[in-house]
């Protein structure tokens, strides 16, 4: 018998995958003695044309799947139905579909799941292949991003991670055509290879990591946030039509306007102000907090609903959004622009004359907004400097809104919410992408009037609900741990501050030290340390109130367009006043604790992503500056070193061990300090140093230090550049000021 043609092999391959070897090949073919050496040369042809997969001992069509096959499961969709993905395909034409149908008998199965299993070919049919699961192998693996570098076979993955240095092996098969230097995102593949080095596989290729565009991007691969919307998804965004004034009411007399960002890319809120002309309520105030009507949109169980439930929120970074709704929707419909018609459910609340709560009432109505201003404009107009947009708005809105402020910070001071000063950066990017300056935020009276009225209207959100015995998500913040407040007792004591002990925790105790400090050294250590001993706020449906704003029932209701949490709480008044069938569906309730663990992990996976980016633009932004001298002062310590955050930037750097002496440092985790084993040097938080920039790496945001002046006490440079011995000058550092301080009271106390 010939030897078979290249395209008969393929034919059999696929017909019988299960006894696929070269052996049964020859077998099936009677390919004997020499003619054996040839089809060994057909078959490596085929696999280097990539039509052919060897897989240890056999071969498959590489355009066809296994009939068992590790699959990964993707979100359901309009149907309900379950997709899945298969990891091992390494085809050049479309990926396969493949419909997940699980049996009675099995396991609930959600996105992200993998399984192995059967696969049944279809034709004729949306789909390519029906899966039966054989088992369940695991959720989504780590996800790896990093520079492909090739090699002979295959090649590796350098990490990118600050602090890491492991490696990735890279199968010749499992590169998907990635270049020498290309950002890559890949998942583990296998346990460790020949080298000692686990395996990858390559999701998808990246490109340039130098260019401005990935800084943001690497962030978004690396912790897993979802920024390609689905095609079924903007379909039903692209579908939508703006709402009509069924079921509504007319509010578009009201005087409501927008205050955001000059870069806002959506508008979710408008406020409006006037004097309460009820003879009982002197000196009182009608505040009005309208918010885009998202849930009339974005309905239970659509496209819409499941890849905003999946996103959980939008994530925000220098140069650009990923948000949590198609622009056709964030950017229009759902956005209050000015003069254009937008449904939306507001809130009117009344404010008596010491600027508390007497009532509230929801309305689900269209609204025409005055003016879309940015803070500054606001705040220039109540400052008495109006422009030509704001000239005409001042006394009939602007003056009212701030009328209403007024009266808020009167309640707030009597409530006392945590006060922390903690400015913030901006990272200012030029036309080309790269950072152009790094500034601290300014912050306006405009901006602390917002944030009052969106809270008040939260609080008012949570607390109709409750009254109506409806489901929700509460915002819940809950207090520091005994082991935390110790810890930033003992710093505020170092500090020469006190924070009393046994009492009841309240925050304005807390913001009694914060006052303290507010015009000292420590004032910027002591609301880091503040800070850190927060706990981190969550969404959950039991209602355990918000420490650190002092308040004991509030829920997220301002918005809806970048937060799922707020869709649902718009969806729970929908039901709980009978507006409409867009309300809470059963599904909702249901999940709600499952929903309330989501997002509260989105936010987190969002927060982490934004500090890694802003981290990578300040590396970016210092990398010309290497070498150069800065102040700073010490924010954090390990076994390893110490956190310098930069006076100039913000920025933090770490200054290895090595780079501080000769000596051995030890580290006290209690203290918070590395003291020198010889000289007893101390270095703790707080400390102003002086430091040469000896690296930065735009790749992993790391910023690299040497010390060169500790509370300006100079550290010697020894020949070659390395560093002479410590100081031999104990420096006074935060808990040594302390204990001299402690020392000196005492003596007086004996001497009296």
């Amino acid at each position: 018998m010939a030897l078979p043609s290249k395209q008969q092999i393929l034919d059999w391959v696929a017909e019988n995958p299960d006894a696929a070897s070269k052996r049964d090949i020859s077998k099936a073919f009677n390919v004997k003695g020499a003619e054996k050496i040839e089809l060994k040369r057909l078959l490596k042809e085929l696999s280097e044309e990539g039509r052919l997969e060897r897989r240890r001992k056999s071969y498959r069509d590489a355009e066809r799947l296994p009939p068992v096959t590790v699959l990964q499961l993707q979100g359901p969709d309009e149907n309900g139905d379950l997709f899945a993905r298969p990891l091992e395909y390494r085809g050049d034409g479309p990926v396969p579909r493949i419909l997940y149908q699980p049996r009675e008998t099995d396991p609930a199965l959600g996105q992200g799941d993998r399984i192995l299993a059967r696969l049944i070919e279809t034709k004729g049919e949306d789909h390519n292949y029906i899966a039966r699961l054989i088992r369940r192998i695991g959720e989504t693996r780590n996800r790896i991003v990093g520079i492909y570098r090739k090699r002979t076979e295959g090649g590796r993955i350098l990490p990118i991670d600050k602090g890491s240095d492991r490696e990735w092996q890279v199968r010749e098969g499992d590169s998907r055509g990635a270049e020498d230097g290309e950002l890559v995102e890949a998942e583990q593949a296998g346990p460790k290879g020949r080298l000692g080095l686990p395996q990858a596989r390559v999701l998808e290729v990246l490109g340039d990591p130098s260019a401005p565009k990935s800084v943001s991007l690497i962030a978004i691969h690396q912790h897993g946030i979802p920024d390609e919307f689905p095609e079924e998804v903007l379909a039903e965004a692209e579908a939508a039509e703006p709402a009509g004034m069924t079921g509504r009411e007319d509010m578009r007399d009201l005087p409501l306007l927008t205050i955001d960002p000059a870069d806002a890319r959506d508008r979710d809120d408008a406020v409006a102000a006037m004097p309460d002309t009820d003879p009982k309520n002197p000196g009182g105030m009608i505040l009005w907090v309208a918010i885009a009507d998202v849930a009339h949109y974005v309905t239970p169980g659509s496209a819409l609903d499941r890849e905003a439930r999946r996103r959980g929120n939008s994530s925000y970074f220098p140069d650009r959004v990923v948000p949590m709704l198609p622009d056709a929707l964030s950017g229009d419909l759902c956005s209050l622009h000015d003069n254009v018609d937008r449904a939306v459910i507001a809130v009117r609340m009344r404010l008596d004359g010491q600027g508390n709560k007497i009532s509230h009432k929801f309305h689900r109505g269209m609204m025409n907004s005055r003016a879309s201003l940015t803070y500054e404009q606001a705040q220039a107009a109540a400052d008495g400097n109006p422009d030509a947009q704001t000239a005409p708005l001042v006394d009939s809105t602007i003056k009212p809104l701030w009328q209403a402020y007024e009266l808020l910070k009167s309640a707030r001071a009597r409530r006392q919410p945590l006060e922390l000063d903690l400015p913030e950066r901006q990272i200012v990017l030029g036309d080309d992408g790269r950072v152009k300056t790094v500034e601290f935020k300014e912050r306006f009276d405009a901006h602390k009037l917002i944030e009052e009225f969106m809270v008040l209207a939260n609080v008012a959100a949570a607390e109709e609900l409750t009254q109506l015995g409806r489901p929700l998500l509460f915002r819940v913040h809950e207090e520091p741990s005994l082991e935390k407040m110790e810890a930033l007792r003992e710093v505020a004591q170092a500090s020469g501050f006190t924070l009393a002990k046994g009492q009841v925790l309240h925050t304005r105790q807390l913001n009694r030290l914060l006052a303290e400090a507010e015009e000292s050294d420590f004032a910027e250590l002591i609301n880091i340390s503040t800070l850190r001993s927060m706990t981190q706020a969550y969404y959950h449906p039991e209602n355990y109130g918000h420490f650190g704003l002092a308040l004991r029932s509030y829920a997220h209701f301002t918005s809806p367009i970048r937060r799922y949490s707020d869709l649902i709480v718009h969806r729970a008044l929908i039901s709980g006043h009978g507006w409409g069938k867009d309300g809470l569906s059963q599904w909702d309730i249901e999940n709600l604790s499952e929903t309330a663990t989501l997002i509260s992990n989105t936010e987190r996976r969002s927060m982490e992503a934004e500090r890694d980016t802003t981290d990578r633009y300040l590396a970016a932004y210092l990398a010309e500056r290497v070498g150069n001298e800065m102040a700073g002062r010490i924010s954090g310590v390990q076994k390893f070193g110490a956190f310098v955050k930069l006076d100039e930037t913000g920025a933090d750097g770490l200054l290895p061990i090595r780079e501080i002496g000769n000596e051995y440092f030890h580290y006290d985790r209690d203290a918070q300090m590395l003291i020198g084993s010889e000289t007893g040097l101390e270095i703790g938080i707080g400390q102003r140093v002086k430091v040469r920039l000896a690296e930065a790496s735009p790749l992993t945001g790391g910023l690299t230090l040497e010390l060169l002046e500790l509370e300006g006490n100079s550290i010697a440079r020894g020949p070659k550049g390395r560093r002479g011995r410590p100081l031999r000058r104990r420096p006074a550092s935060v808990k040594g000021k302390a204990k001299a301080a402690a020392k000196k009271a005492k003596r007086k106390r004996a001497q009296g």
